[in-house]
């Protein structure tokens, strides 16, 4: 009984990383949803540009640019969310290990957790940097949709720009 209540400690010390990779789980399963978004659509694109004018073609090569940047840096943050989940988990390896083996551990500790959480700021910023290409894209896509003259169904009437 009391070599268990001696791990207790150990156990409250190891919940911490272990909710850190819980939640790093959940940023994973949205960026590898992101990442397959991107395939997805940079095949579309590509699947269009033989059969495009040259003035379609240039606008599709564009967008497949911006689509490359952005699968760089998905790639760039799940790696790194990847390898801040890795050294969490050498983070909970290193606090067993000091406690079975009474190792001082302290700095090993502070460093594996300070690493996993620069991993994990690094991924959240390509994230984000991300997020802010894919709302560049999008606007090109308006302006470009913008300039292009307008269609209406020919059963549609009225309305705010009238018959």
């Amino acid at each position: 009984m009391d070599s268990l209540s001696s791990l207790l400690p150990i156990i409250q010390f190891a919940i911490t990383p272990v909710i850190l990779i819980s939640g790093m789980g959940a940023l994973m399963i949205t960026l590898t949803n992101r990442m397959a978004r991107i395939v997805d659509r940079t095949r579309e694109l590509a699947e269009k540009i033989p059969d495009s004018d040259p003035d379609e073609r240039t606008h599709l090569e564009d967008q497949l640019a911006i689509m490359w940047r952005r699968t760089l840096m998905i790639r760039r943050a799940v790696t790194a969310n990847g390898l801040s989940m890795l050294v969490s988990c050498l983070m909970i390896v290193a606090l067993f290990a000091a406690a079975m083996f009474d190792w001082n551990m302290r700095l090993v500790v502070l460093l594996l957790f300070a690493a996993s959480i620069v991993l994990l700021t690094a991924s959240l910023v390509d994230f984000l940097r991300d997020i802010f290409i894919s709302l560049h894209a999008l606007q090109l896509q308006v302006e470009r949709a913008r300039q292009k003259p307008a269609t209406r169904a020919p059963w549609a009437t009225g309305g705010p720009r009238g018959p």
